[in-house]
């Protein structure tokens, strides 16, 4: 066996083990999901499943608190999310890329600084303004804070700045509006882009449980981690572990599809964005 094909060997035992690491948690938790209470308190590291305590557990898990519901919240907030940013950042990206203006450095550069600037940092403002507007539980305030991607914005411009010039003056020739030749050529031309960018942004904003902590109160309300909270909380949720496990199983299945569906447009995506 060669030097390389030793390295290789190494290099994929590394990743399997890495792999194995990052899955023992998710696969422990659809373990215990399907275990009853008397199997998980054994201390079997993947205890036994059984059909009725399956049936038992996600029953619970559905019926204690409204799990569909909160996810129905998180799909709308992050579909909602992701399109309005989109439609924001694309045009955002375009200009920085593709149209001469005066103070287009300065602009570029104020992207960058947001980028570096966490949600916690404007919260304060934020909720007030919200607030104050009457907001507060409602699905305008827990959108309304993201539709400015800043990552969008720099993601779209690094995509475009390697699109063709020529293509572009073509289609002025022809009549086109820089409107028009963001969304009928650019934005198709920028599929990849425009994947990734959902894909990172949909896991972003499902997991996000800061924010809807601080502006949603009311049950109807609740995405799915506060929602997963809520139900730790309520009734004898604590000590029921299986059940527990079945909620975040529910919680988690629809992002790890989206996921899956998603997953070779992301490093495709990306790809394109360390283009300068």
């Amino acid at each position: 066996m060669t030097r390389r094909d030793l390295s290789r060997l190494a290099t994929r035992t590394v990743l399997v083990l890495v792999a194995i690491i990052t899955l023992m948690p998710f696969v422990e938790m659809l373990a215990v999901s399907f275990a009853s209470k008397s199997e998980v308190y054994t201390g079997a590291v993947l205890p036994m499943p059984s059909l009725a305590a399956t049936i038992a557990n996600y029953g619970y898990a559905i019926r204690e608190v409204p799990l569909l519901r909160y996810l129905a919240n998180g799909a709308f907030v992050c579909g909602m999310i992701v399109l309005l940013q989109v439609l924001i950042a694309a045009p955002a990206g375009y200009a920085l890329a593709k149209l001469p203006f005066r103070g287009r450095p300065i602009l570029f550069g104020a992207v960058i600084v947001a980028l570096m600037i966490p949600l916690q940092v404007p919260a304060i403002p934020l909720y007030l303004a919200i607030a104050y507007a009457g907001l507060l539980n409602s699905y305008t305030a827990l959108i309304l804070p993201f539709v400015v991607s800043a990552f969008g914005i720099f993601l779209f411009r690094q995509f475009f700045v390697s699109y063709p010039d020529e293509v572009l003056e073509a289609a002025r020739l022809d009549g086109f509006s820089e409107l028009a030749i963001v969304w009928r050529l650019m934005l198709p031309a920028a599929r990849p882009a425009v994947m990734a960018f959902a894909m990172i942004s949909i896991i972003v904003h499902w997991n996000d449980l800061y924010w809807p902590l601080v502006v949603v109160t009311k049950t109807s309300m609740m995405t799915p981690p506060i929602g997963l909270m809520e139900f730790r909380s309520s009734g004898d949720s604590t000590g029921h572990i299986g059940a527990l496990m079945a909620g975040g199983v529910i919680a988690t299945a629809p992002l790890v599809a989206c996921f899956l569906i998603l997953q070779r447009h992301l490093v495709r995506g990306l790809s394109f964005g360390v283009r300068t």
